[in-house]
């Protein structure tokens, strides 16, 4: 299942395709619990959210698919980019991969290298203020535990 295991629980709205026999039994098996957002409510799982929206909005998402391998085939190649090529604000302007594998801290010292060098040739295009490569967040959560909670982890 990959470097971070199965996960203890998953947190899905109440679409069928999550509250379907099929994935509720998947579930079961790996031991996964299920927990569903509150209905209409689409900011439980913020990152859930933002990948299908990125997915619905996309100018290659198809009307209608021709068929199930056609989705399938279209949700690889589109998941790909989303994981490896496509910047997201939330996390600097990296890709999920380079937060992911650890890249992203030599990526965005890179990235204040070419600023830098920019300032230093030309700072009046920059108002004479230093530019700086946005920041990676310390950490990311899709619900946050209280402090209180994360203290008695500890």
């Amino acid at each position: 299942m990959g470097l971070h295991g199965v996960p203890e629980a998953i947190h899905a709205d109440r679409g069928t395709s999550m509250t379907s026999k099929p994935v509720a039994q998947l579930l079961v098996d790996l031991g996964v619990a299920r927990s569903h957002s509150r209905p209409h409510v689409s900011n439980d799982n913020p990152y859930s959210e933002a990948a299908f929206k990125t997915l619905k909005y996309a100018p290659v998402f198809p009307e209608r698919f021709g068929s199930l391998a056609d989705a399938g085939a279209f949700a690889e190649q589109f998941f790909a980019y989303y994981n490896h090529e496509h910047r997201h604000c939330g996390i600097g302007l990296h890709t999920p991969a380079s937060v992911h594998f650890g890249t992203a801290g030599q990526v965005r010292a890179q990235r204040q290298a070419t600023l830098d060098a920019a300032y230093a040739a030309r700072p009046e295009r920059f108002g004479h203020r230093r530019p700086q490569a946005p920041k990676l967040p310390e950490a990311a959560w899709i619900n946050q535990p209280s402090q209180e909670a994360l203290i008695q982890t500890a």
